[in-house]
């Protein structure tokens, strides 16, 4: 089984990094195999809903987004990561997760999702509520823990002495490593859900 983390922080060791790590950790305990994407460090554009992708088969932004994409698609379990910025994820991340899951046209369902907001005091929940979303839309069971999954730490480094938060990022891993595990058992017996055609509709009369 593998585990596809983003780490949305611009800072590669910064406290989101410490909150992903303590993740890493569990799943390898388990042998889950990780892969860290480090995403807040680079310059990403948002998604200009140009269509494209659906002819080539990728963004038309030949970037990071292309990059994640295949491993996206050969992993069991997702987490994604991000400090808080005004109550919600950097906008980096948003632009690569936009991108990201509108270009990539494989099934997504049943891959497990966890999100993970970090910030000095305060946001977390809305960050967190805003991430879930990404996972929702795409059929994606979503992993919880004991707690909202969030860390608390400003200088870096300062998460790892936020005792609760750590070990709501174990519990997490934990929870998600069950998950992909049975999931893995029911796919191989039951299948996936039946999938009707999709129907869009809008509200203009």
């Amino acid at each position: 089984m593998k585990v596809l983390l983003l780490n949305g922080s611009p800072r590669p060791n910064g406290n989101t990094a410490v909150a992903l790590n303590e993740m890493k950790k569990v799943f390898e305990e388990n042998g889950v195999e990780t892969e860290i994407v480090h995403v807040g460090n680079k310059a990403i554009r948002g998604c200009i809903a140009c269509g494209k992708c659906y002819e080539k088969g990728k963004c038309v932004f030949d970037d990071l987004v292309n990059e994640t994409a295949p491993k996206f698609a050969e992993c069991d379990g997702l987490v994604i990561a991000s400090p808080v910025y005004y109550a919600s994820a950097n906008g980096t991340l948003t632009a690569f997760l936009d991108r990201l899951f509108y270009s990539s046209h494989f099934d997504k369902r049943m891959k497990v999702g966890a999100s993970v907001a970090v910030a000095r005091r305060a946001g977390t929940t809305a960050t967190f509520d805003q991430l879930n979303k990404y996972f929702t839309i795409c059929g994606m069971p979503i992993a919880s823990a004991n707690y909202w999954n969030e860390v608390h730490g400003r200088a870096p480094g300062e998460a790892e002495a936020d005792a609760e938060g750590m070990q709501t990022m174990r519990a997490l891993a934990r929870n998600m490593v069950f998950l992909m595990k049975s999931i893995a058992l029911g796919k191989a017996r039951f299948g996936l859900p039946e999938q009707e055609p999709r129907v869009f509709t809008n509200f203009i009369r």
